[in-house]
C-alpha cells in the first residue's frame, strides 16, 4: 500500500508540473511587468509594485507574493527585477530575475521593444507538510528542493495611448529530477512518468499575450480595455478587462476569464495618492454553483512611482 501511495503521489506531482505553473495574479493591468518584461520601456519613471494574492480561505489553499521594479534608464533601455513566492499546500515556489530591455522607433508614433530577464526558479516539495502515513514513508526520502536557472523573453509595441506584446516565461524549459534513487528503484520508472525515463518533471514553457488600449471619454475619465491571453502544455486562458480612471486617481473595473469554471469574474477597484501611491484590490466573485468553490479570492496590490518632481530631477 506504501508504494502504491507514493506512485499516486508521484504522478500527481509530474501531472502538477506540468500544467500552468506560474503565479496568476488578476490585477495584471497595474502590474503589467509580472507578465511582460519589455514594457518596462514604456515608463519615463521607476516604479515598484507589490501584488499579494490570497486564492481561496481553505487550508493549504494558494499564496502568492509576487514584487516588481522597473522603468526606463534611458531613450533605449529599460530595466527591472521581480521576486516571487507562490505555496500551494506541500508545494513551494520561489523565483527572482532581472530584465534588460531595449527599445527603438518602428515608426513616427510607435515605438517597439524587445527584453531578455535571467533568473532562477526553486521547487520545494515539503514532505513533513504531506498528511498521514506518505510523510514517514521512506520512499520519499526527505523534502525534494530542486533549483534551476530560468529566463524570459519578452517583445513589446506601443504608443501614448496603446501597447501590445507577447512574453516567453521559462523559456529554458528545464526539467528537475524529482524521484529519489529508492523511488526509482522501487519502480518501473516509466509506470511513474510516462516517456520521461528520468524521472524528472518540466518547467515548461509559457506564451503570454498581453495589450491595452487608452480611451479618453473627456478631460477627467480613462476607459481602459486589455486583454491577457495565457498558454501552458495545451491548455489556454483569456481574462479580458475594463478599467475604468477617474483624473489618474480612482480607479474600478472588471476582469473576465474564459475557460475558469470556478471564479470567473473578478472586480477591481483602486486609488492613487498624488500620481505616486498606489493601493488595488481585487475580489474574484464566485460562479452561481458556490458549492463548487472553496471560499473568496482576494487580491491586493501596493504600488510606488519614484517620478520626478521638478527639471532638474527629469534631467539628472
Amino acid at each position: 500500500m506504501k508504494k502504491l501511495l507514493i506512485l499516486f503521489i508521484g504522478i500527481c506531482f509530474n501531472g502538477l508540473l506540468n500544467a500552468q505553473q506560474l503565479p496568476q495574479i488578476t490585477q495584471y493591468m497595474m502590474n503589467n511587468y509580472a507578465i511582460n518584461p519589455a514594457v518596462s520601456s514604456m515608463y519615463d519613471y521607476y516604479q515598484i509594485n507589490s501584488t499579494i494574492r490570497n486564492q481561496w480561505t481553505m487550508e493549504g489553499a494558494p499564496r502568492t507574493t509576487v514584487l516588481t521594479m522597473y522603468g526606463k534608464k534611458n531613450e533605449h533601455v529599460g530595466l527591472g527585477g521581480m521576486v516571487f513566492n507562490d505555496e500551494a499546500a506541500s508545494e513551494s515556489r520561489i523565483g527572482a530575475s532581472a530584465s534588460y530591455a531595449y527599445s527603438f522607433s518602428a515608426t513616427k508614433n510607435i515605438r517597439m521593444s524587445l527584453a531578455l530577464s535571467a533568473g532562477f526558479q526553486q521547487y520545494k516539495l515539503c514532505k513533513t507538510c504531506l498528511e498521514g502515513e506518505s510523510s514517514q514513508d521512506v520512499l520519499l526520502n526527505g523534502d525534494v528542493v530542486r533549483s534551476i536557472p530560468d529566463a524570459i523573453f519578452g517583445f513589446n509595441m506601443y504608443s501614448d495611448k496603446w501597447y501590445v506584446g507577447f512574453s516567453v516565461p521559462q523559456l529554458l524549459a528545464s526539467k528537475i529530477e524529482l524521484y529519489s534513487d529508492a523511488v526509482k528503484n522501487a519502480f518501473n520508472t516509466d509506470s511513474i512518468v510516462g516517456n520521461d525515463v528520468e524521472g524528472n518533471g518540466v518547467f515548461s514553457r509559457h506564451y503570454y499575450a498581453l495589450g491595452a488600449y487608452n480611451l479618453a471619454l473627456n478631460s477627467s475619465w480613462t476607459l481602459q480595455p486589455s486583454l491577457l491571453f495565457k498558454s501552458a502544455s495545451g491548455s489556454s486562458q483569456v481574462d479580458i478587462g475594463l478599467k475604468t480612471d477617474y483624473n489618474n486617481t480612482l480607479w474600478c473595473g472588471m476582469s473576465y476569464k474564459v475557460n475558469n469554471d470556478l471564479s470567473p469574474l473578478s472586480a477591481l477597484l483602486g486609488y492613487t495618492i498624488n500620481q505616486r501611491y498606489t493601493i488595488g484590490y481585487s475580489y474574484d466573485l464566485p460562479t452561481a454553483d458556490k458549492s463548487s468553490i472553496p471560499g473568496p479570492t482576494h487580491e491586493f496590490l501596493l504600488g510606488i512611482r519614484f517620478i520626478p518632481s521638478s527639471e532638474s530631477d527629469i534631467t539628472r
